[in-house]
């Protein structure tokens, strides 16, 4: 079940969802049986959001366990660019599969400054651009506008050469009109969806339980909405489309991709099975006619 996504060859369609799966305290776990290509749990693995600054993230509590599915707000906390370039990126160079590294930047200046000075390590396959975030210049959230994210694209196009992911917003009233303008503006290929926006509260205080208030909402609850936005998008673009949202079997991703997606993405998932990766890939090549099997075990 190979794949080529923007130019780069995969082993299969099966990528984490950035932020969860965090590999380098995943080998801390399992050891160096990690970096087996028939172990480790992706065929492409994408990093946690990096931003130029460091970031601390939301205070706790930052998860809320919701019926079929899981409010995080986390709050993308990172070591900021020259943290990752330094410290993580030479430990990410070590998984076997290729690297898509996730950014986010709070103007398109500082976008452009990510997409630079990622995009000319050699380590890195490919470049994810993370446009759920509000610019402060227009004050309108990236991806949730077609302009924004057009302008945007255009903005870091030209500072790489490496295949630029564009990954979508589902609180766009149009999210496959903002997917056809990162294709015109020059995106290799668009991912969706995002987390939605919700929230809990505290069953004895009666206030918000997340530190940050609210948090996004993911899992399988949000499956059918995804799979709707993704089947739109892919109807309208002609880059290729990874799906994602919700997604915990193998027949789950065999509707992504029957709903025109090219390569599909495990999230949540993986926070109850760190081999859900593999397994669901097992899973789908059972469906597709070639079985394989995986394991994955804590290190002794």
């Amino acid at each position: 079940m190979s794949v080529e996504l923007c130019g780069v060859a995969l082993r299969g369609p099966i990528l984490n969802g950035s932020g969860t799966f965090d590999a380098i305290a995943a080998r801390r776990t399992f050891g160096d049986a990690l970096l087996d290509p028939e172990v480790f749990p992706f065929d492409a693995f994408v990093s946690k959001t990096i931003t130029v600054e460091p970031r601390q993230g939301n205070p706790p509590p930052r998860l809320w366990e919701s019926p079929a599915g899981l409010i995080n707000s986390i709050g993308l906390p990172n070591k900021g660019l020259a943290g990752f370039l330094r410290e993580d990126l030479p430990r990410l160079a070590e998984v076997p599969v290729p690297l898509v590294v996730s950014v986010m930047g709070f103007s398109r200046a500082e976008l452009r400054r990510l997409v630079e000075a990622v995009g000319e390590r050699d380590e890195v396959a490919m470049i994810e651009l993370n446009v759920s975030c509000p610019n402060v210049e227009t004050g309108l959230v990236m991806g949730a506008d077609p302009a924004e994210t057009a302008a945007a694209v255009e903005e870091v196009r030209p500072a790489t050469e490496k295949p630029l992911i564009v990954k979508l917003t589902p609180t766009a009233s149009d999210p496959a009109g903002v997917a056809s303008a990162a294709e015109a503006a020059g995106a290799d290929s668009v991912s969706l969806i995002n987390t939605l926006k919700g929230m809990a509260l505290d069953p004895r205080t009666r206030r918000p339980w997340l530190g940050g208030g609210t948090g996004g909402l993911s899992g399988p609850a949000v499956r059918p909405i995804a799979l709707e936005q993704v089947a739109a998008v892919s109807a309208r673009v002609g880059i290729p489309v990874v799906g994602m949202g919700g997604v915990a079997t193998g027949r789950d991703a065999r509707d992504f991709l029957d709903a025109g997606a090219l390569c599909v993405a495990v999230g949540t998932e993986s926070f109850r099975d760190p081999a859900a990766g593999r397994r669901i890939a097992h899973e789908l090549s059972v469906i597709s006619g070639d079985e394989r099997g995986f394991s994955l075990a804590p290190a002794r």
